[in-house]
């Protein structure tokens, strides 16, 4: 859909403003950038159930809550962080999707230790299922196939703009000149 600015977008961007600045900035952009991805994976796992536009509105109460999304630090959160986290108005305040983001940070830390990073792990994998069934396996939760495969679109592991969208091209160039991480 081209929007009133006379960009054409993918049809869930072209509303909110917020959208369309993630639509045309970052969604689809690839990074092998551990922190970025431990970020994406987490917020994806906060959203199901949950509209998009709500993870982004609260994205940046969520870096705040959860250290930047620092695994070593989040990984050290306890029982009182839990607590913190579930008077915080300005995350989603689920205690199983926080109590997630945690555990979560551990096994980064472990499959960084094994893989020499998060990235070179997870861009290994190219079908959703698999790696959702390899997290699943390592003790990862909230990362089932389709927060998984929406993960893999976020990060640009996968290129689902409508090929009609002015980012289809330019998130293709990029993944071209994008080395996975080795």
């Amino acid at each position: 859909m081209t929007g009133d600015d006379g960009v054409t977008r993918c049809f869930w961007a072209v509303g909110d403003p917020l959208y369309r600045r993630y639509h045309d900035e970052e969604w689809g952009m690839p990074s092998s950038d551990d922190r970025r991805l431990f970020e994406k994976i987490c917020l994806e796992g906060f959203q199901s159930g949950l509209s998009w536009l709500t993870i982004l509105r609260k994205r940046e109460n969520f870096r705040a809550a959860f250290a930047g999304f620092d695994v070593d630090a989040v990984s050290r959160f306890g029982k009182r962080d839990v607590a913190r986290l579930m008077k915080d108005a300005g995350i989603v305040r689920h205690r199983g999707k926080i109590e997630s983001a945690i555990n979560n940070a551990k096994q980064a830390k472990e499959l960084a230790t094994e893989h020499g990073s998060l990235a070179r792990y997870l861009w290994q994998w190219n079908d959703a299922k698999a790696l959702a069934a390899d997290l699943k396996k390592r003790g990862w939760t909230f990362v089932g196939p389709t927060t998984i495969h929406s993960f893999m679109q976020a990060c640009g592991m996968v290129n689902e703009h409508a090929p009609e969208c002015d980012m289809f091209d330019r998130v293709r160039k990029a993944q071209k000149a994008f080395r996975r991480p080795a």
